[in-house]
């Protein structure tokens, strides 16, 4: 390993459960990659939901991990573990961690990690690890989008939800239906390619979704939200419809409509990427290599930024993901990529 890596790194840990208050910034000694692994000199960070729900101790790390928050990654490789061969030091990466990712220096295994796409810079390639593996597995292998379907996603303005709208409409799907809060978060997703926004504060979706498909429904349902929008999804779906459920912000959902779910035949699956193992987060870091990065490195995609702050103000990123203002991603910049 490079002998002129520093012996220590700022990193950012949560001072037990609570609000942003409890995030401070510590000094820990530089991790050492295993066997498999590569050391990466973060340059950026990517913040998400499960972030603010493990600082919230609803979400812990896997056995395992590091406790540092942290879930995606982009930078330079300065070291390499035994057997290592993907990449070579000083070439610029981009992956998904267990954790560890606030931090100057991260441990990640090599096949779980991704070579930036060209024409990206550090900021953008730190927001495409746990985004697009979260809804390439959810949409695509769960959810098996197909051309000509018609979508509905929840919280389309979020990092989850721009993403969303973008692949489904790479991959031709006739309809991209979102939920939002704001007019201006309607106005984004629509630029980025929705075909409807409805605002779930003036708009009830299931009304909405019969009126916009007239009547049909939609075919697959991406929600984040769960609790009460379960059966909602179920009476939104159209006959043989597919629910993807990737988080319950509203609680587990009450007094579910069963029957809506066996009369329409429908299927309603779920499913957590940070527990997944190295070859399976290995599988979907080939697909997106193969389907995804061409379209970024064409300009047909490109993650949208919200805002960005530096490590030491994780404080404030955080802030703004509780007040849920943001439309795309929020990054900490860690370094110069």
């Amino acid at each position: 390993m490079n002998q002129s890596l520093p012996s220590h790194m700022s990193v950012i840990e949560f001072d037990g459960a609570g609000g942003p208050e409890v995030i401070a910034i510590r000094e820990h000694a530089l991790p050492t990659p295993g066997p498999g692994e590569i050391l990466v000199k973060v340059a950026a960070a990517g913040v998400n939901r499960p972030d603010v729900m493990q600082r919230q101790g609803k979400y812990p790390p896997p056995p395992g991990a590091s406790h540092i928050p942290g879930l995606e990654i982009a930078g330079r490789v300065v070291g390499l573990g035994a057997g290592a061969t993907r990449f070579e030091e000083g070439e610029r990466v981009c992956g998904l961690v267990a954790g560890g990712g606030y931090a100057e220096y991260c441990v990640i295994h090599e096949d779980n990690a991704l070579h930036v796409p060209i024409g990206l810079g550090m900021v953008e390639a730190a927001a495409l690890p746990e985004t697009f593996m979260t809804v390439w597995t959810n949409l695509f292998q769960d959810g098996r989008l197909k051309a000509g379907d018609r979508v509905l996603i929840h919280g389309g303005s979020s990092g989850i939800g721009t993403t969303a709208i973008m692949l489904a409409r790479a991959f031709a799907a006739e309809q991209v239906i979102v939920t939002v809060g704001s007019q201006a978060k309607a106005e984004a997703c629509l630029k980025l390619g929705a075909s409807a926004a409805i605002n779930y504060r003036e708009q009830d979706f299931v009304e909405e979704v019969s009126r916009l498909t007239d009547g049909y429904g939609v075919d697959l349902i991406l929600d984040m939200i769960g609790g009460d929008y379960v059966t909602r999804n179920y009476r939104a779906a159209a006959k043989f419809g597919r629910i993807i459920q990737i988080a319950t912000q509203r609680g587990h959902g009450r007094d579910v409509e069963l029957f809506e779910l066996m009369k329409k035949r429908l299927t309603h699956t779920g499913s957590t990427l940070r527990a997944r193992s190295v070859a399976e987060k290995a599988e979907v870091a080939r697909e997106l290599e193969r389907e995804v990065w061409p379209l970024i490195e064409r300009g047909e995609i490109k993650p949208l930024i919200d805002a960005t702050f530096p490590l030491a103000r994780a404080a404030d990123a955080h802030a703004l993901m509780d007040a849920g203002h943001h439309i795309g991603k929020i990054v900490l910049v860690v370094g110069e990529g």
